[in-house]
């Protein structure tokens, strides 16, 4: 038998590894860039350094979250870390909590909290749409295999609760319901909608539950921990619901139509990969009302993706066709709906931003 005092690593595989370079915040804060329609907070000459360091912090109790003495343990729950990514939920709740005492140490919790759960879930997601690349970079399971992948998403949720267990039973329980929904999000959008289920709004109710739900999170856990006024929360709430789903509409509708290129995430991949999206709920629908060019394009979709030219052909339909456009008018009622919500809020830099990220949601490229 041998001795627990040979093993190389700590209690369930956390601690850093000898290895484990220090971390200065003042380094990352430098190296941070905020992402569109937030460029109010860095014109603010209080708001700005505040986010930005607060941010730092997060990314710093990132890697020391997810650091493993475990050798391998360490280099899956890295993968996506050091992949990058444009820290949005994390900056949401940072940001809503200066509607109350954004100092209180909690409120960097709570966004690593949020950030943690929105990497474990794209492990998962990863393997289930077997996406090559996330990030610009191979993903988890192209490196380690699927049962490596979907271990390393567990084990970045466990990081999580052990995180938001100490920041009380509220939180607990906010998180607990999120994990729920993104849950049932995944397996609705697997299963696809009952027979007698309207596909659009199943396809809603999905991105709903996938990202809005954790969006809105975000923005709660903001409140709650700067000590905001209570009645924010439930106008942070439905905001972050709804820009969740026009986000997640806007991202869906720029990948099947070929525009989405630096994230190394090919165009048309959800075609090719059968993944239900707006544009093509909507050509299905066209179909069935009459619309022949809907058929024909349906005809190509539904077919042979496998071939370069066959993919490039149906992407290139499907961006021409009336569909696309009026899935960017339903993507953009969101983001309004989003910005509406904001109302009750006080006038100020923070509500300006959430309204500016709502409109750059709908209006980007990648």
């Amino acid at each position: 038998m041998t001795n627990s005092a040979d093993h190389s690593w700590t209690h369930a595989g956390h601690g850093l590894p000898d290895s484990e370079p220090s971390l200065n915040t003042t380094a990352i804060a430098t190296g941070l860039q905020l992402p569109a329609g937030f460029a109010a907070i860095a014109g603010d000459a209080e708001l700005g350094p505040a986010i930005t360091n607060n941010l730092a912090k997060v990314e710093k109790k990132l890697r020391e979250a997810i650091a493993n003495s475990d050798p391998l343990a360490d280099a899956t729950s890295r993968h996506l870390v050091e992949a990058g990514g444009k820290r949005i939920r994390p900056l949401l709740t940072l940001l809503c909590a200066h509607l109350g005492d954004a100092s209180l140490p909690a409120v960097v919790q709570a966004a690593v909290v949020v950030e943690l759960t929105h990497l474990a879930t794209l492990y998962h997601d990863d393997v289930m749409d077997s996406a090559p690349f996330r990030r610009g970079a191979p993903t988890a399971h192209e490196v380690w295999g699927n049962s490596v992948a979907v271990l390393t998403g567990d084990l970045i949720f466990a990081r999580a609760s052990i995180l938001v267990s100490e920041l009380g039973g509220r939180a607990l329980g906010i998180q607990a319901r999120t994990f729920e929904r993104l849950c049932l999000g995944q397996l609705h959008e697997t299963v696809g909608p009952r027979p007698d289920e309207d596909p659009v709004a199943h396809y809603l109710s999905v991105i709903a539950d996938k990202t809005g739900s954790l969006v809105a999170a975000s923005g709660q856990f903001g409140a709650i921990f700067s000590g905001a006024d209570e009645a924010y929360e439930d106008v942070l709430v439905e905001y972050g619901e709804k820009v969740g789903v026009a986000f997640q509409l806007a991202d869906d509708v720029i990948d099947v139509t070929g525009v989405k290129v630096k994230s190394g995430k090919s165009p048309g991949t959800d075609l090719r990969e059968g993944v239900p999206t707006l544009p093509v709920l909507l050509l299905r629908k066209a179909a069935v009302d009459g619309d022949q060019s809907a058929v024909d394009l349906l005809k190509l979709i539904d077919g042979d993706l496998s071939s370069d030219e066959a993919l490039a052909a149906a992407v290139a339909g499907l961006r021409e066709h009336p569909v696309t456009a009026e899935s960017w008018v339903v993507a953009r009622q969101w983001a309004k709906e989003a910005i509406d919500a904001l109302a009750p809020l006080p006038e100020g830099v923070v509500k300006e931003s959430l309204s500016n990220f709502a409109l750059a949601v709908v209006d980007r490229a990648s």
